[in-house]
C-alpha cells in the first residue's frame, strides 16, 4: 500500500520520467525476521533486488539512479551484520563486472571509501574503470555515505582554497559547493523512494533533494519489484512540481 493520495494520472504520451532517482533500500532485516531467517539472508535477497531494479531504471530512461547501500551510521550495527554486508559488496563487485557488461550503465561509488578494506576499494575502482565509457544511466552506489559528511567535506575543500588564497569568500556560493559534492555534474534528485514503511530521509542526499518528490511505500525492499517501481514512476508523473513558483 502506498501511503499518499495519487494525483491525476497523465496520458501515456505526457508522462515524465525523473532524471535522477534516489532509492533508500530499506527493510532487509525485517523481511528476514518475518521469515525466521538471519538478517544476513535479507541482505542477500535485497542485493538481488537491487540489481534487478537498477537495470529496470536504465530501461525506463532514468539518467541517474542513486542507491543508498551503506550509510556512515550503519557501522553501529552488529559486527557480524556489517561483515555480511561487506562480503556481499565484494561478491557484487566481482559479479557486476560481468553481469553489467551487456548493460549500458556507468557505475560510480559515492561516499568515503578510505575506511573500507583495501580489496573492496580496488574492486570499486575496477568497476568504475570498466564502465567509464558507458553512455547510458549513471548508477551511483552510496557506500559509507552520509549527506552531512558530504557537505562537511565540500566545505573543508572550499575552506582550504580560501586559506590558500586561490578563492575569495565572496566567490563561495551554491554552485561552487555543488562542484565539491560526490554528485558534481549530475542533475539534482527529482524523486526519492523509500520502501519498508519508514518516513525518513536518513541523511541521504540532503543537498541534492531540496526539491525532490517523495514516495514512501510499505513494501519491504526484498519484495520490491519492477512493477512496484513502475507504479512509483506513474505517481511521480502525476505530480505538479512548482519549484517555489505557482
Amino acid at each position: 500500500m502506498l501511503w499518499f493520495k495519487r494525483r491525476r494520472q497523465l496520458p501515456e504520451t505526457e508522462k515524465i520520467v525523473p532524471k535522477h532517482i534516489g532509492i533508500i533500500m530499506d527493510g532487509n532485516g525485517r523481511w528476514a525476521k518475518k521469515r525466521g531467517l538471519p538478517r544476513q539472508a535479507g541482505h542477500v535477497t535485497g542485493a538481488k533486488v537491487f540489481r534487478t531494479i537498477a537495470k529496470h531504471c536504465e530501461k525506463r530512461g532514468i539518467a541517474v539512479a542513486t542507491f543508498y547501500t551503506f550509510s556512515t551510521e550503519n557501522w553501529k550495527r552488529p559486527p557480524e551484520e556489517v561483515d555480511a554486508i561487506m562480503n556481499l559488496l565484494r561478491e557484487y563487485l566481482k559479479e557486476s563486472l560481468a553481469d553489467f557488461k551487456k548493460e549500458n550503465i556507468r557505475t560510480r561509488f559515492i561516499g568515503d571509501r578510505s575506511v573500507l578494506a583495501e580489496d573492496i576499494q580496488q574492486l570499486m575502482a575496477q568497476a568504475e574503470e570498466a564502465t567509464k565509457n558507458k553512455t547510458g544511466m549513471i548508477l551511483n552506489i552510496a557506500i559509507n555515505y552520509g549527506g552531512r559528511a558530504e557537505l562537511a567535506i565540500a566545505a573543508r575543500q572550499i575552506a582550504e582554497q580560501v586559506k590558500a588564497g586561490t578563492l575569495s569568500p565572496e566567490e563561495v556560493n551554491e554552485a561552487l559547493l555543488e562542484q565539491h559534492l560526490y554528485t558534481a555534474g549530475q542533475p539534482e534528485v527529482d524523486l526519492i523512494l523509500r520502501p519498508s514503511g519508514e518516513y525518513r530521509l536518513s541523511n541521504f542526499l540532503i543537498w541534492q533533494c531540496a526539491y525532490a518528490e517523495y514516495v514512501f511505500d510499505d513494501i519491504l525492499w526484498p519484495d520490491f519489484s519492477t512493477k512496484d517501481l513502475d507504479k512509483v514512476l506513474e505517481i511521480y508523473a502525476g505530480r505538479h512540481r512548482r519549484f517555489g513558483g505557482v
